[in-house]
């Protein structure tokens, strides 16, 4: 005699089936990317998941074939944007030595600048104490010591929270024997299904292998160094060619065996379209106490759905690429009182190079082409180029920077303000000289 089921006599119908399949579902993609981060992740997902089907709507645009696509309408895309290893814009790059121009770059360049920025986290500023301060902005000076290899996989995370996934998967199992135990069927296969669908949608999607790629520069190339530009952040890049082009034009990817087409994925988004259809009929056919059942498998799953969405997963993203790629390059933050005289040291660092390729850097720092400007900015080129004024050369032979006495058949407030522009290059030469930057990036 099978016993009796709870809340059997009840009226109340939760008919909950229709929003199991879109609730969460944007929440549950989000976390089927920690699979190519943390080690063994694709094994842990044998839960009853809510938003199968958001999950199988966006897996199937992943399919590249006229089957796949008119099952799953949209533009395709690549597994590495929609699992968010890819798809950011960097900043603008000019290389000083090769010339090169990338007006914006990838994803990689885009995490870059962003450890750059977090560098103080770990790293003091230098701060510049000469010349005046209007709005400071700092400078990151990189040394990129390491060339990667054309393709690499960077080893995965071991995940200390594998632990929490014990969580829905004992609950979805839980649920599903207690309405095996009062024979309502309808619920108990439900459940099951959402295991089964969600178990083999994560392991086949854990296939991807993570793989960094970046292009084989040519023989002889020059050095790379150069600099990132963007609005409130500037990064010195100095190395060589092979170690600039992982930053510049590198990138992440995720390689499947069934690739181009992804029928493999296709093939999950079927299996998950199914699921929710049979949730859709089948749950509301089921026993008030199954569908409590149901529910609670749903809201535990997407608990930690959650949770594993709220991870930081660009950090994550960042420390493979400065420690695995990169190999830890030297980083050092500059901060200057005003953009002009960080454009001069940037100029400094960058030196030797050509002098056509060092006043387009300038310009781009500095966009303004007044005659003031235009005045300032040919001295400074003039002297940055000069033997005279780099760091090696000595300081009782070093000549006067600029020349306060010639005017220039300037305005006296465009003299003035040539004179306040003076100052600021000072202010860098001084702080370039008393580094010893080449000191600082090898120790």
């Amino acid at each position: 005699m099978s016993p009796t089921i709870p809340l059997k006599n009840s009226q109340f119908n939760l008919d909950i089936s229709g929003v199991a399949g879109f609730f969460g579902g944007d929440v549950a993609v989000t976390a089927m990317a920690t699979v190519h981060i943390y080690q063994g992740r694709k094994w842990l997902g044998w839960y009853n998941s809510p938003g199968s089907y958001e999950i199988a709507k966006r897996y199937g645009q992943l399919g590249r074939s006229r089957f796949w696509d008119g099952l799953y309408p949209g533009i395709n895309v690549d597994p590495a944007v929609l699992f968010e290893l890819d798809g950011m814009p960097g900043p603008k790059y000019r290389g000083v030595q090769s010339g090169t121009i990338i007006s914006k770059t990838g994803h990689l360049a885009h995490l870059f600048l962003q450890e750059c920025k977090d560098t103080s986290r770990h790293h003091p500023i230098l701060r510049v104490p000469q010349g005046r301060k209007t709005t400071p902005i700092t400078v990151t000076v990189a040394e990129l010591h390491h060339t990667p290899d054309i393709e690499e996989h960077p080893r995965l995370f071991r995940n200390a929270t594998s632990p929490l996934a014990s969580l829905p998967i004992m609950a979805s199992i839980a649920t599903c024997v207690a309405c095996l135990v009062y024979h309502d069927w309808f619920c108990f296969s439900m459940i099951l299904l959402g295991m089964i669908s969600s178990g083999v949608s994560c392991f086949v999607i854990g296939t991807g292998v993570f793989t960094f790629t970046h292009p084989n520069h040519a023989s002889g190339a020059p050095a790379g160094d150069g600099v990132l530009i963007a609005e409130d952040k500037i990064v010195v890049l100095k190395g060589a060619e092979g170690a600039v082009t992982p930053i510049t034009r590198g990138r992440f990817s995720l390689k499947f065996t069934s690739e181009p087409e992804y029928h493999n994925i296709g093939g999950c988004s079927m299996l998950l379209t199914a699921q929710f259809l049979a949730q859709l009929l089948l749950v509301p056919q089921g026993e008030i106490f199954g569908q409590i059942m149901f529910l609670c498998s749903l809201a535990v799953s997407w608990g930690y759905n959650s949770y594993l969405s709220s991870l930081d997963r660009e950090s994550f993203q960042r420390r493979i690429l400065m420690e695995q790629v990169l190999r830890n390059p030297v980083k050092r933050k500059y901060e200057f009182g005003t953009r002009t005289a960080m454009a001069v040291f940037v100029l400094l660092v960058l030196s030797p190079a050509d002098a056509d390729s060092l006043r387009k850097i300038l310009d781009d720092l500095l966009p303004n082409e007044t005659k003031v400007w235009r005045i300032w900015k040919t001295e400074v080129i003039e002297k940055v180029s000069s033997s005279k004024h780099t760091a090696d050369a000595p300081r009782d032979l070093r000549t006067s920077l600029f020349d306060y006495q010639a005017d220039h058949n300037l305005s006296k407030n465009d003299l003035k303000l040539l004179h306040t522009l003076y100052d600021d290059a000072r202010a860098a030469f001084d702080q370039y000289y008393d580094r010893s930057f080449d000191a600082i990036v090898k120790d």
